[in-house]
């Protein structure tokens, strides 16, 4: 099967920028015209997008190897930098994993192409809008099918400053400037542990890949590619592996804002918010999970035990975002604590896949069900998600503000994006026949096998977020409707170029929900996400535990039933009752339990005052005066022997002769 095609995955995004960039900035005001720049951007997102599905359906049309797992393809692979044993390849890597987000990436970027014609019409920057939103598709992509390590961090930190960029759109805010060097400077440090990890991993292992055990290749790279020390490798497995491993997963924990490193993702709201839904739902964010899961078999293979880390921090994120997420009154960082806390979910999915019982690296169904879990629901909250922060931008063009009390009653003004955003709120909520009910069933179900503890714990989780989110539904679409502020502005819907990625986006919740609970439960070995993406790449057949699902659902109904009683009203007097027993409860969750603040104090009143001040006195006064002190000598010997080079030949000669005879005294002496 051939694939050359896919070379335009990358390279159209990538010319879409150029052409829109480049164009807008050397030509100024004579460039593309918003209509053209746009044009050329959706439609290069378009190509890709079709590109991705015909990549799909070529792929898993394809014949299973004879283990039962689809072979790796690497239709482009060449070395770019070689250095000694070790050697940085570029190219194009294609399994189930990379194949299933080109198709999330592209449909959601997709959407957002299409969505922004609306959103960001009359807007100054347009064009260069455009150009961003391509660039950072272009990294996104070229992260996924990245076939080694390294180049997976050269997308890795393209996606950085990309997102940096798009972020600080609005330059002309202080505050999406803050928002912009905020989330910069902490997915840095973050991935400053990713590149120590991948040093450490290199230099023992001889070898950037993914996996050192010789998975089957199909391609005209083969060789190149799975070229590695394997000996070396196997020697290594001690603490030093799971040591660079920990290190990666501080980085994709950096990127995918799980606790204490969240802090730059709510603030990342000061962007437009076609960029939030980009962000937030099927590109950046999902990073770190994505890397995980491309890594897994080293994991497994060397570090199963450092899974527990994943498990804690996953789980104890979910918790905290939630818990935030109930408290605030921005509806776009309601959605940005939501993401924070289902990222989580996916982390924990993959930290809960321990080896099987038949082995240490032997994956059962067991390590299956956790890893299948995780990209089951990397999917589809990538679509749910991406309809509600669509779906909140149409809410916010209506009524000018992000704060719920400038909403309520906005079912009657705006019907498509109240139906659109309840059905996603069903599907985060994990209601059955929504797509978030199957992925988020699984992901409790492998929690459950893992550890009773954790299992409940995420299911708790699980109903804090069918509470926030329908607080989120009741707040904007019932309850007290600001009828003097709509009556000074009355909400209208949105264009239809913002209503149909709505629209789109809902269908493909509703359609792949609909198909996966009817397989989950009547057995549709074909209907599985697990017939697609495992961890041991053999199909696997999920079939719903019935007492898990029936909790679950039951939870879920109950939560929204208790959403419903205090916040659908006209009036909310059990939600204010609850904020009188506890304010300062609220208030702290409103204000994120003061993270911001920690990290103010521990920066400027630790770290600036006692590490970076006497540094910079170092520097100034011994460094620097150590430097001007040998310019000072040098200057001063120059002057000082300047007197000597005075053109008098008997003067030369009187030294020349002086040098001889104590150079000859000293030679006798010795």
């Amino acid at each position: 099967m051939e694939f050359g095609y896919t070379i335009g995955i990358l390279l159209l995004p990538l010319l879409s920028f150029l052409i829109i960039g480049l164009t807008d900035y050397f030509r100024g005001k004579k460039g593309w015209s918003h209509m053209a720049a746009g044009i050329i951007g959706t439609c290069s997102l378009g190509l890709v997008t079709i590109l991705s599905y015909i990549t799909a359906f070529q792929y898993f049309s394809m014949d299973r190897l004879a283990d039962g797992t689809f072979a790796t393809v690497v239709p482009y692979n060449t070395t770019w930098l070689p250095l000694g044993s070790l050697h940085f390849d570029l190219g194009i890597l294609l399994d189930p994993i990379a194949v299933m987000m080109l198709i999330v990436i592209s449909t959601v970027s997709l959407m957002v192409h299409i969505y922004s014609f609306g959103y960001m019409h009359g807007e100054k920057g347009f064009q260069r809008y455009y150009a961003f939103l391509s660039l950072f598709t272009f990294s996104m992509l070229g992260l996924v099918v990245a076939t080694n390590i390294f180049q997976m961090y050269m997308f890795w930190e393209l996606v950085g400053v990309s997102s940096y960029l798009l972020i600080g759109f609005y330059y002309q805010l202080q505050a999406a400037v803050h928002a912009s060097k905020k989330a910069f400077i902490v997915t840095r440090f973050a991935d400053m542990f990713f590149l120590i990890g991948i040093l450490i991993f290199g230099f023992y292992t001889g070898s950037f890949n993914f996996s050192f055990t010789g998975t089957e290749i199909i391609g005209d790279a083969a060789n190149t590619f799975t070229l590695c020390n394997a000996d070396k490798a196997w020697a290594a497995g001690g603490l030093i592996l799971p040591t660079a491993l920990v290190l990666m997963f501080i980085g994709g924990a950096g990127k995918s804002a799980m606790f204490p490193l969240h802090i730059w993702l709510p603030d990342a709201m000061e962007g437009p918010t076609p960029v939030s839904a980009l962000i937030h739902a099927a590109t950046m964010v999902v990073a770190g999970v994505f890397q995980i899961a491309r890594m897994f078999p080293l994991w497994i293979d060397y570090a199963p035990n450092h899974l527990s880390i994943v498990v804690v921090v996953g789980a104890f994120t979910a918790f905290y975002a939630a818990a935030i997420a109930c408290a605030q009154s921005d509806i776009k960082r309601v959605l940005a604590f939501s993401t924070i806390s289902q990222i989580a979910f996916m982390m924990v999915a993959l930290g809960v896949c321990l080896p099987g019982q038949h082995g240490e690296g032997v994956i059962d169904n067991h390590g299956s069900l956790g890893y299948m879990a995780s990209m089951f629901h990397l999917f589809t909250h990538a679509m749910f998600k991406a309809c509600l922060f669509l779906g909140a931008g149409c809410i916010i063009h209506a009524v000018h503000s992000n704060e719920m009390s400038t909403m309520g009653g906005l079912r009657k003004y705006m019907p498509i994006t109240h139906a659109t955003f309840l059905i996603s709120c069903l599907a985060i909520a994990g209601i059955p026949f929504f797509s978030g009910f199957s992925s988020k069933d699984e992901i409790i179900s492998a929690c459950f096998a893992y550890s009773p503890i954790c299992g409940w714990w995420m299911t708790a989780v699980a109903a804090m977020t069918a509470f926030y989110m329908f607080r989120l539904y009741y707040g904007i679409f019932w309850g007290t409707e600001n009828k003097e502020l709509h009556a000074h502005h009355t909400p209208h819907e949105a264009p239809w170029t913002m209503t149909f990625p709505l629209i789109f986006l809902s269908i493909v919740t509703v359609g792949v929900g609909i198909f996966t609970t009817l397989g989950g439960f009547l057995g549709w070995d074909w209907a599985s996400f697990g017939s697609l993406v495992t961890a041991s790449g053999t199909a696997y057949t999920i079939h719903f535990d019935p007492v898990i699902a029936a909790t679950s659902t039951v939870i879920a109904v109950c939560s929204i039933a208790l959403a419903t009683y205090i916040y659908k009203g006209e009036t909310q007097p059990i939600a204010d009752k609850m904020y009188s027993l506890a304010p300062r409860l609220h208030h702290w969750a409103y204000k994120r339990f003061y993270m911001d603040e920690v990290y103010q104090f521990v920066t400027h009143k630790i770290l600036f005052r006692f590490v970076s001040t006497p540094v910079a006195w170092i520097d100034e006064h011994i460094i620097n005066g150590f430097i001007d002190f040998t310019a000072w000598g040098a200057n001063a010997g120059g002057e000082s022997i300047r007197t000597t080079q005075d053109g008098d030949v008997r003067n030369y000669a009187t030294w020349f002769i002086c040098g001889a005879v104590a150079l000859t005294l000293f030679l006798i002496c010795l």
